[in-house]
């Protein structure tokens, strides 16, 4: 079984304790490879050799990192199929899903920052005084699983273009994508000790990574409970902290808007990457005397398109839960909800696989918004209907959460428009909107801080200084 070590300094290096932890296929439950289990001496070296690159990586002009990450993201381009395959294998998605929503997002997002970053001005003149912005130092970059691959560019991209080095510790259950994001970054050539990693658990290398007296800054993507714990730590070594952190997002279709759309929107969230996404609409806010035909068309959508299975298989729609941790918590999420009388509409049912981690999706009815499943981020593929009576009870209840991450309003482009500016969240997609790699992206209230995707998101990284200078 092949063994896969840190890179630090430019060199794959062995984890000083020689502990290595199994990475297991949640498909099919067996374990294809090892990767080291770093102690905090490794995080040390690696945190030391980011600190003894930034001085030179920072002086560098835009334009030569710029370059830098162009070749990075060339790559990745030409090694698109052999990532997404990874992907399917240590995480679970459908590989026609990996294929666009996690390789092909991160390619789309990352081409558009290094675009937009040719026309930014790291220098301004304001009379005698010369603006400038740079790097802080050394980025400790803290990502979760269930983007392994765009979670680290959505970090790696503006802090590396905004002249901060970076020391990238991937979640423990996804690592290999991360892996061959470094092969692929060993042979573009950056500068030692530019770009580092370290494997290892969150509780451990993680945390000690994000309280390192050395480290600038904390980019950390993952749950709003760890993410508080990150906050309180940072704020004791005075650290600038990024946070995308938790969800619980509501779709507000309203009456004369397109129903069929609104379903295949939430379902769609719900269903693609086993609905463990952040962003996934999993609240459908509905007018109550149209909850019959909502119903009737979630069991058509559903009847016609969910295929749970193999995700290496280009029909699949829904595979596994990440780990048997994660399938045990999403079927608790389903019980409580029966348990709070919610009725399930459809799902609920063992899948007829025999190994791996999957669970059914599953829509709740008669959901009222006190209950936890409409309040807590479950983080797998269970939907709730909640009804409404009117357009301001509808606000109120998408309102009425500790996230605001993002969301949705189907119904007639006036009346989507606004409601979409009175609802407390950093994302709303009206109608048929898509997604703008340019666009900011981040939350409201407990779901974090800072904005990631284009010059929003470089601007996090940039320290600026004033020089005021004789007339």
């Amino acid at each position: 079984m092949k063994k896969y070590n840190n890179f630090i300094n430019g060199v794959w290096t062995a984890p000083t304790n020689n502990e290595y932890k199994e990475v297991e296929n949640p498909t099919t439950e067996e374990t294809f490879a090892q990767v080291a289990y770093s102690a905090n001496e490794d995080v040390d070296q690696a945190v030391e050799a980011a600190k003894t690159a930034f001085p030179a990586w920072n002086n560098l002009s835009l334009e030569e990192r710029t370059g830098y990450v162009e070749k990075l993201l060339a790559e990745i381009k030409a090694h698109k199929e052999e990532i997404r395959d990874i992907i399917v294998e240590e995480f679970g998605a459908a590989k026609t899903f990996s294929e666009s929503g996690q390789v092909g997002l991160a390619i789309d997002e990352m081409s558009a920052t290094v675009e937009a970053i040719k026309d930014y001005n790291l220098t301004q003149q304001i009379g005698n005084t010369k603006v400038i912005k740079e790097g802080y130092g050394v980025v400790a970059a803290i990502t979760p699983w269930n983007y392994p691959l765009n979670q680290i560019q959505r970090k790696i991209t503006p802090a590396l273009l905004a002249g901060n080095t970076v020391v990238v510790k991937p979640a423990s259950d996804t690592p290999l994508t991360a892996v061959k994001l470094f092969e692929l970054a060993e042979k573009v050539g950056f500068p030692k000790g530019v770009f580092n990693l370290i494997l290892g658990s969150g509780s451990g290398a993680g945390n000690y990574l994000a309280e390192h007296e050395d480290v600038a800054v904390v980019s950390f993507t993952g749950s709003t409970e760890v993410g508080q714990g990150l906050y309180e730590n940072a704020a004791k070594g005075i650290k600038h902290i990024i946070l995308e952190l938790g969800g619980k997002s509501a779709l507000v279709y309203l009456p004369g808007g397109d129903l069929s759309f609104a379903v295949k929107k939430a379902m769609g969230t719900i269903l693609n990457n086993q609905g463990q996404t952040c962003t996934a609409l999993t609240r459908l806010l509905v007018p109550k005397d149209e909850l019959a035909d909502v119903e009737a068309e979630v069991k058509s959508f559903y009847e016609e398109n969910v295929v749970i299975g193999d995700p290496a298989d280009p029909n699949t729609l829904v595979g596994p839960m990440v780990s048997a941790n994660q399938k045990k918590t999403v079927l608790e999420y389903i019980e409580k909800g029966k348990a709070e009388g919610a009725k399930v509409l459809v799902g609920d049912k063992k899948p007829a696989i025999e190994t791996g981690h999957f669970v059914t999706p599953t829509v709740f009815t008669n959901v009222t918004n006190d209950m936890t499943i409409a309040q807590e981020e479950i983080f797998g593929p269970v939907l709730v209907i909640i009804t409404y009576d009117t357009e301001e009870e509808a606000i109120e209840i998408a309102n009425d959460s500790i996230y605001g991450l993002s969301g949705a309003v189907v119904g007639p482009t006036e009346d989507a428009y606004k409601v979409a500016k009175q609802l407390r969240t950093g994302n709303i997609f009206v109608n048929k909107s898509e997604r703008n790699p340019l666009a900011p992206f981040g939350g409201y209230k407990q779901s974090g801080l800072g904005r990631e995707n284009g010059l929003f998101g470089v601007e996090d990284y940039l320290e600026t200084k004033a020089i005021f200078l004789e007339d």
